[in-house]
C-alpha cells in the first residue's frame, strides 16, 4: 500500500530501489513513463533546451535573471543540486521576481505520481526526478522552460521535447569519457542530440573538433546554427562586456558573477536571448539580469563570519563546485588573477569522485597552489559514485609537486591551512565536487549561527 505520508526524501529514496545505477543512459524508460503521466512534456511553455560539458549552469542562471528583469516567467531544471535534490526544480512565480525552489509536499506528491504511474519497472532516480519536473511545468503557468541535460544529450533523460524554441550548447570538453566516448568528437556527437530540426541552436565557444560534429548533427536534422566567432561575439573592453552580431553591437555591464570565463558564458547567455523572438527581452533587461545573477557554489566568497573565521585575518575562502580538467583550468586562471593583484597564496581543499580525472584537475594548479587537503567525499552513496580517497588526492597533488596532506574533514583542513599560514592572510578554494561544494555552504550557514548565537549571548 502507498504510503501517502512519505517524505520526498523516502519517495527518492524508493526511487533508487529502482535501478542500480544512477546512469543508464536510454529513452525507452522516460517514454514509457511518460506516457504512463499523461505526456506531460507535450504541454510544456517555450523550452531552452541546454547541453555541454561546463558553463550549462551558469548559462541558465543568466539567462534567466535577463528574462526575469523583462517580466518573463521562468521554469528552470538544473542538475545536480547543492542541498536538495528539490532544488533543481524552481517554479515561475509573479513577473519580475526569481522563481523559487519546488516545496516540499508539492515535490512528494509529484514523486508519489511517477512513483505509481512506473509501477515498480526499472527507471533511473535522474529519470523519475525528471519525470516530476516535467509535471511541475505543465501544471503550473510560465512563460518559458529552462532545462539543462544531466549528462549528455541524446539519450538524457531531458531529451524528450519534440520542438524545442531554442538550443543551447555551452563549451564542450572530454568529460564522462565511459558514457559518451572517449573522442571529443563522440561526446560533441552525443551532446549535440538535443538538437532538433528547425529550432536554431546558439552554440559558445567550442574547440574545432567539437564544432565539426555540431555542424554535422544539425546539418543531418535541418538546424540552423548561431555560432560563437561565427555568427556573435562577446569581450571585455574598458570593464563593459560588447556584444557583438549581425545586428550590431550591444554596450553592456560585466556580469555579476566571478572569473574571465564568464565573459563567454555571459555573450551566450545575451545571444540565447536574442533569438527568443516574443520573449525576447528588452536590452535593459538584459543588462540587469547580468548585474543581478547569482549562481551559489560557483565561485562564490564566503564572508569571514563562517568557516572563513578560522583562518588568519584578511584571508579569502572561496567554494566552487567544477569537477572537470576544463573546470579547473578557468577556476585556476581566475585564481592566479586574483593571486597577481592580492599576493595571498593559494590553498585547495580538493574532494572529487572517481568518474573524474583527479590528475587533470590538478594539473591548472601546478605551480599555483601552495597546498591541496584531500578529503574524501562525505555522504556519497557509493552505490552510484565512489569518491577519491583523502589520500589517494594527497598523493596525487604531491606528484605534481605541490605539498599536500589529506584530512579528515573540512574544519580539519581549513585549521590545518591557518596554521600553515602563520599568521599571514591566505586565499583558500574548496573544489571538486559540487557535493563538496554544498557540503561547505551548509557547513558555513551553520558556523555564522553558531557565531551569532555565541554574541547573543555574550552580550547577553
Amino acid at each position: 500500500m502507498t504510503d501517502l505520508s512519505a517524505s520526498s526524501t523516502q519517495r527518492l529514496a524508493a526511487l533508487r530501489e529502482l535501478h542500480p545505477r544512477r546512469i543508464d543512459l536510454s529513452l525507452d524508460r522516460m517514454h514509457r513513463l511518460l506516457s504512463a503521466l499523461g505526456r506531460p512534456e507535450r504541454e510544456l511553455p517555450a523550452v531552452v533546451h541546454v547541453a555541454g560539458t561546463n558553463a550549462k549552469g551558469s548559462l541558465i542562471a543568466l539567462l534567466a535573471a535577463m528574462l526575469q528583469a523583462a517580466g518573463r516567467r521562468v521554469h528552470t531544471y538544473q542538475s545536480p543540486a547543492l542541498f536538495r535534490t528539490s532544488e533543481s526544480i524552481r517554479l515561475a512565480g509573479l513577473a519580475h521576481a526569481p522563481n523559487k525552489e519546488i516545496d516540499e509536499a508539492a515535490f512528494a506528491k509529484l514523486l508519489l505520481r511517477v512513483l505509481d504511474a512506473n509501477g515498480g519497472a526499472p527507471l533511473t532516480s535522474f529519470e523519475g526526478e525528471t519525470a516530476a519536473a516535467l509535471l511541475a511545468f505543465a501544471e503550473t503557468p510560465a512563460d518559458l522552460v529552462l532545462l539543462e541535460t544531466g549528462l549528455g544529450g541524446r539519450l538524457d533523460a531531458t531529451n524528450v521535447v519534440d520542438a524545442p524554441l531554442l538550443t543551447v550548447l555551452t563549451p564542450i570538453d572530454l568529460d564522462h569519457t565511459d558514457f559518451l566516448g572517449a573522442k571529443l568528437t563522440e561526446i560533441a556527437r552525443e551532446k549535440s542530440g538535443i538538437i532538433k530540426s528547425g529550432s536554431p541552436c546558439v552554440v559558445g565557444r567550442q574547440h574545432v573538433e567539437a564544432l565539426t560534429s555540431i555542424r554535422q548533427v544539425a546539418s543531418s536534422v535541418g538546424a540552423p546554427l548561431f555560432e560563437h566567432g561565427q555568427d556573435w561575439d562577446a569581450y571585455e573592453q574598458h570593464g563593459r562586456l560588447v556584444y557583438q552580431d549581425e545586428n550590431g553591437l550591444l554596450d553592456l555591464p560585466l556580469p555579476s558573477l566571478v572569473g574571465r570565463h564568464q565573459i563567454d558564458n555571459a555573450g551566450l547567455a545575451v545571444a540565447a536571448a536574442l533569438r527568443l523572438g516574443t520573449l525576447r527581452p528588452d536590452d535593459r533587461a538584459i543588462a540587469r539580469g547580468l548585474t543581478n545573477t547569482s549562481w551559489p557554489g560557483r565561485l562564490q566568497m564566503l564572508a569571514p563570519q563562517g568557516l572563513a573565521a578560522v583562518l588568519p585575518e584578511g584571508s579569502e575562502l572561496w567554494v566552487d563546485g567544477g569537477h572537470n580538467g576544463a573546470a579547473a583550468a578557468v577556476i585556476a586562471q581566475a585564481m592566479s588573477e586574483m593571486d597577481e593583484r592580492s599576493g595571498k597564496r593559494l590553498h585547495l581543499v580538493l574532494g572529487m569522485l572517481k568518474s573524474k580525472s583527479l590528475e587533470a584537475f590538478l594539473k591548472p594548479f601546478a605551480g599555483l597552489a601552495r597546498s591541496v587537503t584531500g578529503l574524501t567525499l562525505p555522504d556519497v552513496s557509493r552505490a552510484y559514485a565512489e569518491p577519491y580517497e583523502a589520500g589517494q588526492i594527497a598523493n596525487a597533488a604531491s606528484a605534481l609537486s605541490i605539498y599536500a596532506q589529506p584530512a579528515a574533514n573540512l574544519e580539519e583542513g581549513l585549521a590545518a591551512i591557518a596554521v600553515r599560514a602563520n599568521g599571514k592572510p591566505v586565499r583558500v578554494l574548496v573544489c571538486g565536487s559540487l557535493h563538496l561544494a554544498g557540503t561547505c555552504l551548509a557547513a558555513d550557514a551553520a558556523a555564522k549561527a553558531a557565531s551569532k548565537r555565541t554574541g547573543l549571548a555574550g552580550g547577553g
